[in-house]
Parts: structure tokens; C-alpha cells; sequence
């Protein structure tokens, strides 16, 4: 096995390593969206939409103290 193929198949292990990661990451953050409760609001707003994608996304820091917080107001149609 020569070093390029060895160089190779190392790139195609870290894609793969990478995307795992990202998987975990976003399930971690779908855990603790489900443990604060944001995903029991029976009608979506703009805010609940909001922090819930924050707190999915920030994954693991939401167990380090991260408290998304977003607040939003929509414009109402005109009449």
C-alpha cells in the first residue's frame, strides 16, 4: 500500500469521521430541545421556532450553560 492511496483513504475517513460527529452533535442538541421542554409548545411562533433551532444546533454547549434565548415578532398583514 503505497502513501498516496494511505493519504487517500484517510480523507475518505475523515469525511466520514466529520459527518458522524455532526450527526451526534445534532442529537445531542435534539436532546437537551427535548429536555428544556421546546418541543412541547402545541403552537409553533417565531420565537419557539427559533430556539429550538439554536438549541439544536448549539448541540453540546447547551450542557455547558448556552441558553439560547430568541425573541422575534412577526409583521401582521395589512388589512
Amino acid at each position: 500500500m503505497g502513501v498516496t492511496s494511505w493519504i487517500a483513504n484517510l480523507g475518505g475517513f475523515m469525511r466520514s469521521a466529520i459527518g458522524v460527529m455532526a450527526i451526534v452533535w445534532l442529537f445531542i442538541g435534539g436532546v437537551a430541545a427535548e429536555q428544556r421542554g421546546n418541543l412541547a409548545t402545541a403552537r409553533p411562533s417565531c420565537s419557539s421556532v427559533g430556539e429550538i433551532s439554536l438549541t439544536v444546533a448549539a448541540g453540546p454547549l447547551n450542557y455547558q450553560g448556552l441558553n439560547p434565548d430568541v425573541t422575534c415578532t412577526l409583521p401582521q398583514p395589512s388589512a
